[in-house]
């Protein structure tokens, strides 16, 4: 029995909804519009369904037609999974890595790792985007990394997960000058705290519960994506938290955030790098071995 579906046609659908238009997708496919008007139309007719819809000028996907792209999706990474692995069975090379740093590592601390294995394979493309507590540990757990860096904990106790200890990190409770609490000249107490807003960077996780650190229950929050976002919003007075020191040792010595003292002593945490066992391509082996040796 013929399949309707094509791997061409998911390719068409991919690059509508990626580009924004028909001619956009036929531009970013090498095709002629028409071609690309053709591959829908044919799709609807062999499946009997409408995936587009008019919504003014523009075409927009029904509710058959996200179902059918987002699972087609998974298609589409499959396949390129499998010739990426059969890249890599042939030269033990990968022709791709991507490495999620997690919002906690400057991303100045990676790109001297780059360049340095640029020197060794320059062709490989790396891709690197950042992750937030959980969502690092998710990426690696559902393929969308091969190598997570700055990620918070351990969860080798995951059943086919390495990870070595990265760095420990020490946390300064800071706000900006002009906070009510930089006043403060004695210990600051928790109730203190709970009076004003916190600052918090929200975690990246798609499907697993998000995680929380280092906030206080009954305190009002700002969330915000990432760490340098946490720390502009804190500079700007927007509200109080925790801070890694290694990234704000500048904005401490020229007084654009000052330290509260705590009733309680400030954390020292250890973060990790991360990579599944069964991985065994050799740019990922490379960069384990230099950040072992950092």
């Amino acid at each position: 029995m013929v399949q309707p579906i094509s791997f061409e046609a998911l390719q068409v659908l991919d690059a509508i909804d990626r580009k924004g238009s028909f001619a956009a997708a036929a531009n970013a496919l090498y095709r002629v519009p028409s071609a690309i008007t053709y591959s829908v139309q044919k799709l609807e007719e062999d499946l009997g369904v409408a995936l587009f819809k008019k919504e003014g000028r523009r075409s927009v996907l029904t509710p058959a037609g996200k179902v059918l792209l987002a699972r087609g999706r998974e298609i589409l990474e499959a396949v390129d999974r499998l010739a990426e692995t059969t890249r890599q069975v042939d030269s033990g090379w990968e022709s791709r890595l991507n490495i999620a740093v997690d919002s906690i590592v400057d991303f100045a601390e990676v790109y001297p790792l780059i360049e340095e294995f640029y020197q060794l394979k320059p062709d490989i493309e790396i891709n690197l985007y950042e992750e937030v507590l959980g969502g690092a540990w998710e990426s690696i757990a559902e393929g969308r990394a091969d190598l997570v860096i700055g990620a918070a904990e351990s969860q080798t106790s995951v059943q086919g997960m390495r990870s070595q200890l990265l760095q420990q990190v020490h946390w300064k409770f800071v706000v900006s000058p002009n906070h009510p609490l930089a006043g403060e000249t004695g210990i600051v107490s928790q109730q203190q705290i709970e009076r004003h807003r916190g600052v918090v960077v929200r975690d990246s996780s798609r499907n697993t519960a998000p995680l929380t650190m280092r906030v206080f229950a009954r305190q009002p929050v700002l969330s915000v994506p990432t760490l340098g976002e946490k720390i502009r919003a804190q500079m700007l007075g927007l509200g109080t938290g925790y801070l890694p020191l290694h990234r704000i040792e500048e904005q401490l010595a020229n007084g654009e955030l000052v330290e509260v003292r705590m009733e309680s002593s400030p954390e020292t945490t250890p973060v990790f790098s991360a990579w599944k066992s069964n991985n065994n391509g050799r740019a990922l082996q490379w960069f384990i071995r230099r950040l072992e040796n950092l």
